[in-house]
């Protein structure tokens, strides 16, 4: 590694790359204006906060900017190296990080599962709302386990959330994720709250998976419909 690539890596820090990626979005949301008809999503969610917001991989970016100023949140985050920028850019939005991430069975206690679903459902109960994706790694648009087991341990429902803008870039990655671009028009768009019981049996559990599945979908189909949306693939 000759001098100049050590200089870089120690100036272009994840710390860096995330404060300049929430700058970005801060403009975004700036200069995309509201699409006619748009709808304030606690409306939908106003008498069963806080809740568990859930939002696809990839389509997660302009999420933060839903949030009430005197609505306290926090987000699971990654504990990889693109977690350090995930984590700098939720923080940076208002939103607490909470780090670590669901895992098979040897790997849970590595990556910290087990203390991120502690942490988030001690939020919950503190009046925290959490947001948290669906889906998990490498399986793109499939609602997981791991937000119904949040979702019947905490008590607290999940409200499916799709917040998108006109103009996107697709990425060509598992997660087909969309970055938003300027001068457009943005929407946001929630579904009725879905409740986990407690003593929920593993057929009930699945149907749980299954409505917050839908759900996803149907909130995402929505916002694209209303707003016509045309995407850039990625090259």
């Amino acid at each position: 590694m000759s001098s100049l690539q050590r200089l870089v890596k120690r100036v272009v820090t994840p710390a860096l790359v995330g404060r300049l990626a929430a700058r970005y979005l801060k403009f975004v949301w700036t200069t995309n204006r509201w699409a006619a008809g748009a709808v304030d999503p606690y409306e939908v969610a106003e008498g069963h906060m806080p809740a568990i917001i859930s939002m696809w991989h990839g389509q997660h970016l302009l999420v933060p900017f839903v949030r009430r100023p005197d609505h306290p949140s926090v987000s699971l985050v990654s504990r990889s190296s693109d977690g350090e920028i995930a984590a700098t850019i939720v923080e940076d939005l208002g939103v607490r990080a909470i780090r670590g991430s669901g895992a098979g069975a040897r790997k849970t206690v590595k990556k910290g599962g087990a203390s991120a679903l502690l942490g988030m459902v001690r939020a919950l109960k503190g009046g925290e709302s959490v947001v948290l994706t669906a889906d998990v790694p490498k399986v793109a648009r499939v609602c997981g386990a791991g937000i119904i087991a949040l979702a019947r341990i905490s008590g607290r429902p999940i409200v499916p959330l799709a917040v998108v803008t006109s103009r996107a870039w697709i990425v060509g990655s598992w997660d087909r994720a969309s970055i938003p671009l300027p001068f457009g028009r943005k929407i946001a768009v929630a579904s009725a709250p879905i409740y986990v019981a407690a003593d929920a049996t593993p057929e009930a559990l699945e149907e749980a998976r299954v409505r917050v599945e839908a759900a996803m979908v149907a909130v995402h189909a929505e916002a694209d419909a209303a707003l016509g949306r045309k995407a850039k693939p990625a090259a």
